[in-house]
């Protein structure tokens, strides 16, 4: 079955009445027909027909056993993490979302859970950073925001050789590119905040385990901890999950186009995008990606922090804004924005420096937002040299 079909036909019919929408259950309770006996349904903490067809067509979607739906996608890295004790280890990417290691490492690395960093582009780095504490190895491909891409399949080869859980964050490829279930990935997280639900209109975390005893304990986490996705939410990132293949496939269209004319633009010094034959891991991408994203990054030839604000400020079709995955495109500059938590020292080591920016590229056409670039780069040049000429005439 193609992706679009299969993707459209895994939102159940109500069974109940046949409505083609799945119906947005907005109860806390559910009444018993006697004592501990009711329809799979008590408490909507614990289990709700909405959070639920979600749930199922995540996992369907993921090729998984089970999905959880999550308040936030950093609530889905939460539950993943409680699967941890002390002692125990974490090996993550180096170039991780900002979120994740302020919760990695100013919440759970004070419970004793230790969290290793590399650069896991290159499969060997993570074999040689395994110890017998390491419990997870937590990669993000492509990466956010120097979208860096690691070969799935090799890691999951290392991870099952050492008895060790990996978890992909598959945010920015989303089902519809990329399935690492597919590839030996144990656990898959999202944050259906950005690509899944597409319009930028709520915030959702989701998780799909390749087994069921993983998701066993994903279930018993996520009601024990409670933060559920509501059911009006749940119903939202269904809606979205309808146009999910389509939107994917245009936004990569929208991008590599971008990708390439900023290979011409003088201002530009590097271009991070897995689309460009010249991306380190151009090749792996082709092979576990069907698209390359919506995502594009570059660094100034110019590593000049105002410069870059300049820019992201200066466009008019491309918003600035925090997060990604939307119809309409955002820019961001990751150093003031969704890495500052990161210390400028990591930050610089991961790649991400003061004038990297970050696009997410929506659904507009193409040449328009390439010319909203242009504009962009040509007014913030004008402004630069307009204050470099004056302290060289004021002095």
């Amino acid at each position: 079955m193609k992706e679009q079909t299969l993707t459209l036909h895994s939102i159940p019919v109500d069974a109940l009445t046949g409505s083609i929408s799945v119906p947005i259950y907005q109860t806390s309770t559910f009444v018993q027909q006697a004592a501990g006996i009711h329809k799979g349904f008590d408490y909507s903490r614990s289990n709700n027909p909405t959070r639920k067809a979600l749930e199922d067509c995540i996992a369907q979607l993921e090729n998984g056993s089970n999905g959880y739906a999550f308040a936030s996608g950093l609530a889905a890295i939460d539950a993943v993490v409680k699967l941890l004790e002390t002692g125990d280890e974490i090996i993550a990417v180096d170039d991780i979302y900002g979120g994740a290691f302020r919760l990695f490492t100013h919440v759970y690395q004070k419970f004793g859970i230790s969290v290793k960093y590399v650069d896991s582009t290159n499969s060997a780095n993570i074999a040689n950073a395994v110890t017998p504490a390491t419990k997870l190895i937590w990669i993000e491909s492509p990466t956010n925001p120097t979208l860096k891409v690691s070969d799935i399949a090799a890691i999951a080869q290392i991870a099952k050789a050492h008895n060790i859980v990996l978890c992909v964050d598959n945010t920015f490829a989303s089902p519809a590119a990329q399935k690492p279930i597919n590839l030996g990935a144990d656990i898959v997280v999202h944050s259906a905040t950005k690509y899944i639900s597409g319009h930028s209109d709520l915030i959702a975390g989701l998780v799909v385990t390749a087994t069921p005893q993983l998701g066993d304990k994903i279930k018993f986490i996520q009601n024990a901890s409670g933060a559920i996705l509501a059911p009006f939410d749940s119903w939202l990132v269904i809606r979205g999950i309808e146009t999910l293949s389509l939107r994917i496939r245009q936004h990569a269209e929208n991008a590599q186009k971008i990708a390439e004319y900023m290979l011409e633009e003088k201002l530009v010094k590097n271009v991070y995008y897995p689309g460009l034959p010249s991306h380190h891991n151009h090749e792996i991408a082709k092979k576990q990606q069907k698209y390359f994203g919506g995502v594009i990054a570059f660094d100034l030839a110019i590593d000049d922090k105002q410069l870059a604000s300049a820019i992201v400020s200066g466009t008019k079709l491309f918003k600035l804004a925090e997060s990604l995955g939307g119809v309409k495109s955002l820019c961001c500059l990751p150093c003031e924005m969704t890495h500052k938590s990161i210390p400028a020292e990591k930050r610089y080591s991961s790649g991400v420096t003061d004038s990297l920016i970050r696009l997410s590229v929506g659904l507009e056409d193409a040449d328009d937002l390439i010319e909203d670039l242009k504009q962009a780069f040509a007014t913030a040049l004008q402004q630069k040299n307009a204050v470099e000429n004056t302290v060289v005439t004021a002095n």
